[in-house]
């Protein structure tokens, strides 16, 4: 049973898809003019654990995901007259290099992944209807939303009209009835993009996009839309309005869920304060896509996730030691590999990665001391996007032949013994020589001799050599 909880009715329900057969999910893409930064990067993961979860859930062929590409804007438009440009040659390298990028963190590409240029005729028929019914108007080239049509314009925000009017950032125009009212449709000059329409040679408004998008590739009537907290409104309060007003026979979506802003060592991310930086940024300095996937994870969605290095380092840390245990094991062995329930059940619960990424860490030192088989744990990291083949390029594993040569299998709890010596030896490899001599130290004092030996390092044990504390090491590790 999954529950999420739900932007629109703020409250946690339990999740019942309009069709068990293709359970569908909208999310909002980004608008491509310039690479993706971090905060960028957190809806893309949030999202596609929950397309993992249900993908697990209710089977990989009955879930239908899109997300899609804004590649009509006034961003994107400034680019191009900044750089000269041609507005289609931003987009296509952009989309191109948001895709490499977000490959990178291992999510898995939505099923349908639109472009809202490609969309541009569903919109004028949706614009139309909207005029037609009464819903929108024209107005000095301008297509506008009447928000006073709409008598629920606000319920998803929890805002009435008049309080927005009273404190509202909006665009303050003559051709307007009301300042709240949103442009759906806008003339374009010779060195604009534009469409010829009925309403004139003009271009959609953002909000448009999505409502077509939506309606054309999941229906009037679809189980989840998501998006960045940044986006409740105005942008998922329009779209509402226009949908229904549309297609008032369908419900648009059906839960609407929303993650907080990302920050950097307790600060909002700025230019102005020096830690603005791009996914590609951190891939540049050497930090692996699965690091920041790990670290995006560890916070719940929906509270303020604050990335900072020491939470990489430490997500570095533990990925290689999983990474390490996941060392030899085959496709047979992984294929019998259970999927742990309680890691399950943690992301039906709201979409807790938090307590899925504990539950997690708890399967490996289980793992690690042979509680649990090791294809288990690698089965239930692949559900949360870890130790795949997409993410696992930046880690070069040691060899782990002969590195406890001073060892016999025969030796009572030679495992033990055995994975120290490993893990102390992946350790030196990384040059975290502080941790490895660390674990030396205590190895030493409970009868584990470790050597470094020019061709291959070795273990020994005393002939009082304490398992009990060594295991206690190992649980440590």
């Amino acid at each position: 049973m999954i529950k999420l909880y739900n932007t629109k009715t703020r409250r946690k329900e339990t999740f019942v898809p309009i069709d068990l057969e293709n359970v569908r999910m909208y999310v909002c893409g980004p608008t491509v003019y310039d690479r993706a930064h971090l905060g960028n990067a957190r809806p893309v993961v949030v999202f596609d654990v929950l397309y993992r979860l249900l993908r697990h859930v209710y089977g990989e062929g009955h879930v239908t995901y899109v997300r899609n590409f804004t590649d009509v804007d006034d961003k994107i438009n400034a680019k191009a007259a900044e750089t000269g440009r041609d507005i289609r040659d931003i987009t296509d390298e952009t989309i191109g290099w948001f895709l490499e990028d977000m490959d990178a963190l291992g999510a898995l590409r939505p099923d349908h992944a639109p472009r809202a240029t490609e969309y541009i005729e569903p919109m004028v028929t949706m614009i139309s209807e909207l005029i037609r019914r009464g819903n929108a108007y024209e107005s000095e080239g301008h297509v506008l939303f009447d928000v006073n049509s709409y008598d629920a314009y606000g319920a998803l925000s929890g805002r009435k009209l008049e309080d927005m009017r009273a404190g509202a950032r909006v665009e303050v125009a003559d051709y307007k009835r009301d300042p709240m009212d949103f442009v759906l449709w806008k003339p374009s000059t010779g060195d604009q993009p534009g469409w010829e329409s009925p309403f004139g040679y003009g271009r959609p408004g953002w909000h448009i996009e999505c409502s077509a998008m939506a309606l054309d590739l999941l229906g009037e009537s679809f189980d989840i839309h998501g998006g960045g907290l940044d986006l409740q409104f105005p942008h998922h309060e329009n779209e509402i309005a226009q949908s229904c007003c549309a297609n008032p026979s369908g419900d648009f979506a059906k839960v609407w869920m929303h993650n907080e802003m990302l920050q950097v060592e307790g600060k909002k991310m700025s230019k102005s304060l020096g830690n603005f930086f791009t996914v590609k940024d951190l891939l540049d300095q050497g930090v692996p896509g699965e690091v920041m996937r790990f670290v995006l994870m560890t916070t719940h969605y929906r509270k303020p996730m604050d990335w900072t290095d020491e939470k990489a380092r430490h997500a570095r840390d533990t990925l290689s030691k999983w990474h390490y245990m996941a060392i030899g094991l085959s496709g047979e062995d992984l294929a019998r590999g259970e999927v742990l329930p309680e890691v399950i059940a943690a992301l039906a619960n709201d979409l807790n990665t938090h307590d899925a990424m504990a539950a997690l860490g708890k399967a490996y030192k289980d793992a690690l001391l042979e509680r649990m088989p090791v294809a288990n744990f690698v089965a239930t990291a692949n559900v949360l996007g870890f130790l795949t083949p997409s993410v696992s390029s930046w880690y070069s594993a040691p060899d782990k032949s002969g590195i406890v040569s001073g060892l016999s299998e025969q030796t009572p709890n030679f495992w033990i013994a055995e994975k120290i010596a490993n893990h102390w030896n992946t350790l030196r490899n990384a040059r975290e020589f502080a941790q490895a001599d660390t674990i030396k130290a205590l190895a030493l004092a409970s009868g584990l001799e470790l050597t470094a030996l020019v061709q291959r390092p070795s273990a020994s044990l005393t002939e009082d050599a304490d398992f009990n504390e060594l295991e206690k090491i190992l649980e440590g590790l």
